[in-house]
């Protein structure tokens, strides 16, 4: 074994990061590998967007609000760290689109707005006669161009018009991303259903034969799990939990990266209060502007420059029960384009969330700012609040101030996939592989801006790290 250990830096303590320190420093231990892991942040604490506010009886999420339980690396983490058993499924109910002044049922058996069961589409009042028709164009529509990218867009737009993208698909698919679908990859984003399309030529056809159908259970008075998993305490104790397993030794927080420079065998890691940090090994788990920075003097971090990020806010407003006079029956609902609101959702999280609220209270948590249309981010905190409350008002009928509001900016936060995203990224790492070896991305920026997503990405980063470390010669012994 070689005496002198291998340092690897990861730098960003998102949930990206956290993973990667994670994961590596478990392997180092079980396999006795000669890896010194450093984990350098530049804010004061670890967990990125993950933040949660505990107060008076509420826990309130400032950043994602749960995750798709399908989705099981985040799952297997939360056991790796003990918080399993603090795992919630979300209540299931109603959910509605708010389009002409009115909230429309989300139509039966659509898989992310598209229809998979004729019977609910035909009755639905989101869409006119015209509408209805254009859509069904989707049974005899050729397929696209193969291996084409377009934007999510034009694919749904030449598959089912106008309307149906208007009235349903656009404002589920754009919330996930806070985006403009006219602008983001299909290829980037959702290519399950470029894939679709092109085995089965109908895309709605195609969604219900690619369904797995449920099997019929026993009638039970048990109420159906939800699709979404959260954390009793709040996701942002899921990132303290994957914090105390660190060795506190190898967190340096507070300190920003300023540059990257390779040297013949090591990278020199510039911090900004002047000190400078040896790697043999970097993850960089920050946002892609952060990393086109810290690699400024490579060229072929040029492209990154241009990936536009848009800025989004959450509003959270809790009340006393009786001062919502016109409650709905449901979860929650999202925002056509179409109208004249400001808010893009709203999630009434006292039902969808349970633990989330004290009894005889009420939370809705809404959601402000897109691509195109982001300066409301920039208001005051009154003047945010007034918006919604306004906006809440034309669908439900709230006669009392909110006990207190929270609002939570996240600027330039939300990296947009735009078409050609996925050719751009392999481009640049290529380069990176050539140029940089043993540096390695992930984050939102890259590979999927859920949380899982970034998990996914910090357990392949750790993967790649230890095989550069192994080809490169170094511990043969210990590494594998």
């Amino acid at each position: 074994m070689a005496e002198d250990k291998q340092k690897v830096v990861i730098i960003g303590g998102g949930i990206a990061g956290l993973t990667s320190a994670f994961y590596l420093q478990k392997a180092a231990k079980e396999q006795s590998l000669p890896i010194e892991i450093i984990l350098v942040e530049a804010s004061h604490r670890l967990g990125g967007k993950l933040q949660t506010v505990v107060r008076d009886g509420f826990t309130i999420e400032r950043g994602p609000d749960s995750f798709l339980a399908r989705k099981t690396s985040m799952i297997r983490l939360a056991k790796e760290v003990g918080m399993d058993d603090q795992l919630v499924h979300n209540s299931t109910g109603k959910s509605y689109v708010l389009v002409n002044e009115r909230l429309h049922s989300m139509p039966g058996g659509s898989i992310m707005g598209i229809p998979t069961e004729i019977g609910p589409f035909i009755t639905s009042a989101l869409f006119s006669l015209p509408g209805k028709l254009r859509a069904a164009a989707d049974f005899v529509l050729p397929r696209s161009e193969s291996g084409k990218d377009q934007s999510l867009g034009e694919f749904f737009r030449r598959r089912l018009g106008d309307e149906v993208v208007e009235n349903l698909i656009e404002p589920l698919l754009s919330g996930i991303y806070a985006g403009d679908i006219d602008q983001l990859s299909l290829m980037s984003t959702f290519p399950q259903f470029y894939e679709v399309e092109q085995k089965y030529r109908s895309l709605i056809l195609g969604m219900k034969k690619s369904t797995p159908a449920q099997p019929k259970k026993p009638v039970s008075t048990e109420k159906p799990k939800g699709a979404f998993l959260t954390f009793v305490s709040g996701l942002q104790s899921f990132a303290e939990a994957i914090e105390a397993n660190l060795d506190p030794a190898s967190i340096l927080k507070g300190h920003r990266v300023d540059k990257i420079m390779k040297t013949d065998n090591q990278y020199e890691i510039y911090l900004n209060n002047g000190e400078t940090i040896y790697a043999d090994c970097i993850i960089a788990a920050t946002p892609h502007q952060v990393t086109q920075m810290m690699f400024s003097q490579y060229s072929f971090f040029e492209p990154f420059k241009s990936v536009p990020s848009t800025s989004v806010a959450t509003v959270a407003l809790a009340f006393p029960e009786e001062a919502v006079k016109q409650d709905i029956d449901g979860t929650g609902f999202v925002v056509s384009r179409n109208g004249d609101y400001s808010i893009t959702a709203c999630t009434w999280t006292h039902k969808k969330w349970a633990h989330s609220t004290p009894k005889g209270k009420v939370l809705l948590r809404c959601y402000v700012g897109r691509a195109g249309d982001e300066t409301i981010v920039d208001l005051s905190d009154d003047q945010i609040t007034k918006i919604v409350l306004d906006d809440l008002n034309k669908t439900m009928k709230i006669t009392m101030k909110p006990d207190f509001a929270i609002v939570s900016r996240w600027k330039n936060s939300m990296p947009q996939y735009t078409v050609g995203h996925k050719q751009r990224l392999e481009t640049i790492l290529a380069h990176v592989k050539e140029e940089l070896p043993g540096v390695f991305l992930a984050g939102a920026s890259y590979g999927g801006v859920g949380v899982p997503d970034c998990i996914d990405q910090g357990e392949a980063a750790v993967k790649s790290v230890l095989e550069y470390l192994k080809e490169k010669g170094i511990s043969k012994e210990a590494v594998y």
